[in-house]
């Protein structure tokens, strides 16, 4: 579960609130309640069950359902493809946008709710496990369809007569990995506490399994469109479509890492979100214009556009939860429609120059649309910083871009050339993400928290502030001064004015009542720090409630303390060292074997020459390069 920002079960002031909470189930802070892991443990078994019951009866002719379905399915948009790729290709899609939408609802409940009492009372998990299982669903009907026939030569053999195509492979293992998730997920809790961030370790295997299906999805589309031959294509602009939505959702699924910035919640450096929205762009958006043709790049943002931004509006507008704000893109999709003006037919050249150009023009672009846009915009601060990571991200995700798209078309470089430039762009990565975790907490430096205006009773008490560093000089021009209240039914983000050097004030209210998790932040270069104001009693975890009195001097902190108050403090490091090292491990192996299937297909679906086969196959000429 996305245990995005969690909440604290307050005893507070007020009889009618005490009374209404005393009789509200208790919030678990390190794990959800046994009989709910049972219940959900024993409907996925269920349901998982009856997939291979269904697939059985596929293989051994008792069921026909699956076959007539595939073959409905290629008489609509999937026409041009088998039914073992044109019937999993929309499942998995369709899977997708209800898995996002579950993510961002569960994400804003989070946020604004707290956590909730267990995987069975939030809402907004079922459409994320329907969701996640429709991938896993999507994949294993890619691998049981073929039935009687060869999928191609890039197909992976399973027993003497049955070969699954390897993207349905792909597709069924990121599904499962993302599924997988959801029990380890509560592990982690029960070990660690609750950590509060969308970059936990099992977090990011729900996003990351989600996200990364969609390459999956390209491989078995590419598997699909060759093994009909000449027989039956699509039209052209039936094909264009189709490769501009698939660069689209994958340039949606990896910008859900960056969502703690689309809330204005993040827990980690600013710098983060240009590297993140660098990537991203980079990597669907050189891929989009390489595999689809010209304006691919401009389609596929549209696509992301039209469903991002319909998620924002149904989570924030329709269910009533918090906006998420939407990264343009566009800025970025125009900068790789230029540079393949030029350098379409070099296609890593124009993945690393696209980079360059998404990481300085694109973070332009997206600097000043943030100033309107995000809760948190970018700062002079981070503009060196944070541009050199743009340009690590854009490259890498260019590069990567490029690769699979020249995978797709089943001409890459030299093996020794694709490994090394693919792993070169891991580890760039890796590096900038690094770099970005590597903070510092100040020593002996205090704020003095001063209320006025205060108003309401204890139950609906808000104030402004007026908060004084010591010294003077403890923030000096920094990426975001805030009062952050959280997890009181709503989100409070108030960036703070600043009257002289070294004091700010609030500019309007904030929450000092019931379960607002309520704190002053500081991000001034590797400084990430934080002034609790008022936390409320959390009995779970043996917390007392911290007021806020009229005036008072707390030391700044580091916000893990505050931001992931549920986690345990006597967990050895080592511990949580060689758990972290696993799920590292895992996503590796994920994004390895994605990267083993895109070769695979390369290798084995090479590009055919001539006229005719450049047509078939989206060839540089076709594609309008």
């Amino acid at each position: 579960m996305l245990e995005h920002v969690t909440g604290m079960s307050a005893t507070i002031s007020g009889a009618g609130v005490a009374a209404r909470l005393a009789e509200a189930p208790a919030k678990p802070a390190g794990g959800a309640a046994l009989d709910q892991i049972l219940i959900a443990s024993g409907a996925a078994a269920v349901l998982t069950a009856a997939l291979l019951v269904l697939g059985w009866g596929h293989r051994s002719g008792r069921v026909t359902v699956l076959a007539r379905a595939a073959g409905l399915a290629t008489r609509g948009p999937g026409r041009g493809t088998p039914g073992w790729a044109a019937l999993p290709i929309p499942v998995a899609m369709v899977s997708l946008l209800v898995a996002l939408l579950g993510m961002y609802w569960d994400i804003s409940l989070h946020i604004s709710h707290g956590r909730d009492e267990g995987p069975l009372a939030n809402i907004a998990h079922y459409p994320i496990l329907i969701g996640l299982f429709g991938i896993f669903t999507a994949g294993v009907l890619a691998v049981v369809l073929p039935k009687g026939e060869h999928p191609g030569p890039a197909s992976v053999r399973i027993t003497r007569d049955w070969h699954a195509p390897a993207g349905g492979v792909l597709l069924a293992g990121a599904g499962f990995y993302a599924l997988l998730g959801f029990p380890l997920d509560d592990v982690w809790h029960r070990i660690f506490g609750q950590d509060v961030t969308l970059w936990g370790p099992t977090h990011l295997m729900l996003i990351g399994g989600a996200g990364l299906s969609l390459v999956a999805m390209m491989v078995l589309e590419r598997e699909g469109r060759r093994a009909c031959g000449d027989t039956g294509q699509p039209p052209g602009w039936l094909r264009y479509v189709r490769r501009c939505m698939h660069a689209g959702g994958l340039l949606i699924g990896l910008s859900v890492f960056q969502a703690e910035y689309d809330f204005g919640v993040p827990q980690f450096r600013l710098v983060h979100q240009p590297l993140l929205i660098a990537l991203a762009a980079g990597c669907a958006l050189v891929a989009a214009r390489l595999w689809a043709g010209r304006g691919g790049a401009v389609f596929a943002v549209a696509f992301y556009m039209v469903v991002r931004g319909g998620v924002s509006v149904l989570v924030g507008g329709v269910i009533g939860e918090l906006w998420a704000a939407v990264p343009l893109y566009f800025a970025e999709a125009v900068c790789v429609e230029v540079a393949a003006l030029v350098l379409a037919r070099r296609p890593l050249a124009l993945g690393a120059v696209s980079g360059v150009l998404i990481g300085t023009a694109g973070f332009g672009a997206e600097y000043a649309y943030g100033q309107v846009a995000f809760r948190l915009p970018w700062t002079p601060d981070i503009v060196a910083e944070g541009m050199a990571m743009a340009v690590v991200g854009g490259v890498a995700g260019g590069v990567c871009g490029a690769l699979l798209a020249e995978g797709l078309h089943g001409r890459t470089p030299r093996p020794a050339v694709a490994r090394g430039l693919f792993a070169a762009a891991i580890l760039a990565v890796a590096a900038a993400v690094a770099n970005g975790l590597v903070v510092s907490v100040p020593q002996g430096r205090t704020a003095t928290v001063t209320l006025t205006g205060v108003r309401g009773d204890a139950a609906h008490r808000t104030a402004d502030a007026r908060v004084e560093f010591s010294p003077a000089t403890a923030v000096d021009g920094p990426a975001w001064v805030t009062v952050t209240g959280w997890q009181g039914q709503g989100l409070h983000v108030d960036r703070l004015v600043k009257v002289r050097e070294g004091v700010y004030r609030t500019s309007e209210p904030m929450p000092l009542h019931g379960e607002w998790k309520t704190l002053v932040r500081v991000h001034d270069g590797r400084t990430l720090a934080g002034v609790p104001v008022y936390l409320p009693e959390d009995p779970a975890i043996g917390a007392k409630e911290l007021p806020a009195p009229p005036r008072f001097t707390r030391d700044l902190r580091g916000e893990r303390t505050i931001l992931q108050r549920e986690l345990k403090t006597d967990v050895p490091g080592w511990l949580w060292a060689a758990c972290s090292a696993v799920v590292l491990l895992c996503t590796l192996a994920l994004v390895l074997s994605l990267g083993w299937g895109v070769a695979r297909i390369a290798r084995r679906l090479p590009d055919r020459p001539g006229p005719a086969g450049a047509a078939r196959d989206g060839s540089r000429a076709k594609a309008g390069a």
